[in-house]
């Protein structure tokens, strides 16, 4: 199991929902919550982000690969699906 790292804003719409699929998703299935997820809030430390490839948050990476870059307009249901795709990627 490989832990992933998460870009977000504290007040972003699309964040928000990438945590409630976090959540719900853990809920559905346990062992997603044993993946080590680690949250960089990219305004307060934005010296993290060099070296990673993004535009609009939440962007998940396993390594340096992205996985999820949400974009506008994006629905609950396409964060959910994109969120499974990285925790089953993290668990390969």
């Amino acid at each position: 199991m490989k832990g992933l790292t998460v870009f977000h804003l504290t007040n972003c719409p699309y964040c928000i929902n990438a945590k409630k699929a976090l959540a719900q998703l853990c809920g559905d299935k346990p062992q997603y919550a044993d993946i080590p997820i680690e949250w960089i809030e990219e305004s307060e430390e934005p010296e993290r982000t060099n070296g990673y490839d993004y535009y609009y948050v939440p962007s998940f990476f396993l390594g340096k690969e992205k996985l999820y870059e949400a974009h506008p307009g994006e629905s609950y249901e396409e964060c959910l699906e994109k969120v499974r795709g990285c925790l089953e990627k993290a668990l390969a």
